[in-house]
């Protein structure tokens, strides 16, 4: 499969020796160039260079992996869990645009708060971690009442569903519901 997408888009190869190459450079990088590619929102595309089979999402896998070992990891044991359980299960697709569109909520909310001016300066790291500390609880509180909300409205739509589903395919035999037989001696 081809994976470059535009010619802006700088290209990576990726050697099986489990080296990277950035083309626009001319020289090897490492994972810790490609995770400043991303904090500088740099497009790219890692292929593999025999193949021209697309990379990028294992490569963005195995930084999130390193950074998951090192330091304080953002994902807990039972997110994890339940992440993987989603794989292979009808809701595979809705959970991963879930995932996408809470996460470009949360950097759109982020950046609407950096882009504010607090005495005419944009907000710095050391102006992040000061609000959190001071607004850390409420914006927590705030994110639970959305999860909240979230999944109410995830169970009237699945009752919603389910109640469609009854009235539409309730005339079939096989929709029937199964009675047991009973033992008589």
């Amino acid at each position: 499969m081809s994976s470059v997408k535009k010619s802006a888009e700088r290209l990576i190869k990726k050697y099986p020796n489990r080296r990277l190459y950035d083309t626009q450079t001319s020289s090897y990088i490492t994972l810790t160039d490609v995770k400043q590619l991303v904090l500088d929102n740099e497009e790219f595309t890692v292929v593999d260079a025999k193949s021209n089979e697309d990379l990028t999402r294992a490569i963005l896998l195995q930084i999130i992996l390193e950074e998951e070992a090192s330091g304080v990891p953002m994902f807990s044991t039972g997110v994890l869990a339940q992440i993987i359980r989603y794989y292979g299960h009808a809701m595979q697709g809705m959970m991963g645009s879930y995932l996408e569109k809470n996460v470009e909520a949360f950097t759109d909310i982020q950046r609407k708060f950096t882009s504010a001016a607090v005495d005419g300066k944009p907000f710095s790291p050391e102006m992040w971690t000061q609000f959190m500390n001071v607004q850390g609880p409420m914006m927590q509180g705030m994110m639970n009442n959305y999860i909240d909300q979230s999944k109410s409205l995830f169970v009237q739509m699945q009752e919603q569903m389910q109640n469609q589903s009854k009235s539409l395919f309730g005339a079939f035999p096989f929709m029937a519901p199964v009675v047991p037989p009973t033992d008589k001696k």
